[in-house]
C-alpha cells in the first residue's frame, strides 16, 4: 500500500505539522486524486531543480528529479507544454523547450513549445547542460540516456584537434575541441549518432545499427 503520508512529506513540500491535515484530507480521496494532491507544482519543482543544479550539480538535479519521477508516477513518453504532468523548463537559443523523464530507465525527453528541425547545435547545446547524459535524436525526438563506463580499445588521430576512439563495445567515438569539425567528420560514419559534452571537449558517439 502507497504511504500518502510519507510521500507528501518527503517530496510534497509538506512538514510534520501538516500531517494531521493530510491525514484529513487524503482519507476523502481516491489513490489517483492523493497522488494528484501531494504532488509540488511545477514552479516549486523548477525552483528546486534549479537550485540543486547551480548549487551542487547536474547530476544532482537530474537524480532528484527522476526519483520525483519514480515515486509520484510522473514519467511521460508523450510530453506537451499543455502540461498535464509537471516537466522542467529550459531555454536553448532563446527558445523554449521541456526535460521530462519517458521512464525508470532514466531515458529523458526534450520536447520544444513550438516544433522546429533538431539540428547538430542543438543537441551539443542539451548535452553542455547535461555532461553525464548522452543526447541523441530518434524519429524526430530528442532523447537523453544515462552515459556509461567506457574502455578505449584504439585512438586514431583525424586532426590536430579531434581523434578517433574504438571502445570495447564496439562504438566509435570522435572527440575534439571543434565542434564543427566533429559534426563534419560524423556524416562519413554509418549508425547511430550521441552527442556528449564534457570538461571542454565535444564528442559524438557512433552506434552501429
Amino acid at each position: 500500500m502507497t504511504d500518502y503520508i510519507n510521500l507528501a512529506l518527503k517530496y510534497g513540500g509538506f512538514t510534520s505539522l501538516d500531517r494531521i491535515y493530510l491525514e484529513k484530507v487524503l482519507d476523502k480521496l481516491s489513490d489517483s486524486q492523493k497522488m494528484t494532491f501531494i504532488t509540488p507544482p511545477p514552479s516549486v519543482i523548477n525552483a528546486y531543480f534549479s537550485e540543486l543544479y547551480q548549487k551542487k550539480s547536474p547530476k544532482a538535479a537530474t537524480t532528484y528529479f527522476l526519483e520525483l519521477n519514480k515515486e509520484l508516477a510522473l514519467f511521460n513518453d508523450h510530453p506537451s507544454f499543455e502540461e498535464e504532468k509537471p516537466f522542467i523548463r529550459l531555454n536553448l537559443s532563446g527558445k523554449s523547450y521541456g526535460f521530462c523523464f519517458e521512464n525508470e530507465d532514466g531515458i529523458g525527453l526534450m520536447f520544444p513549445e513550438i516544433p522546429e528541425v533538431i539540428e547538430p547545435d542543438l543537441l551539443f547545446e542539451i548535452a553542455q547542460l547535461f555532461p553525464h547524459y548522452l543526447v541523441y535524436e530518434e524519429e524526430n525526438v530528442i532523447r537523453m540516456v544515462p552515459a556509461i563506463p567506457e574502455e578505449v580499445v584504439q585512438k586514431q588521430p583525424l586532426s590536430a584537434l579531434t581523434d578517433l576512439y574504438k571502445l570495447a563495445d564496439g562504438r566509435l567515438k570522435l572527440e575534439g575541441y571543434n565542434q564543427e569539425e566533429l559534426i563534419q567528420l560524423a556524416q562519413d560514419y554509418a549508425g547511430q549518432l550521441y552527442y556528449r559534452s564534457q570538461n571542454r571537449s565535444a564528442m559524438i558517439y557512433i552506434k552501429k545499427k
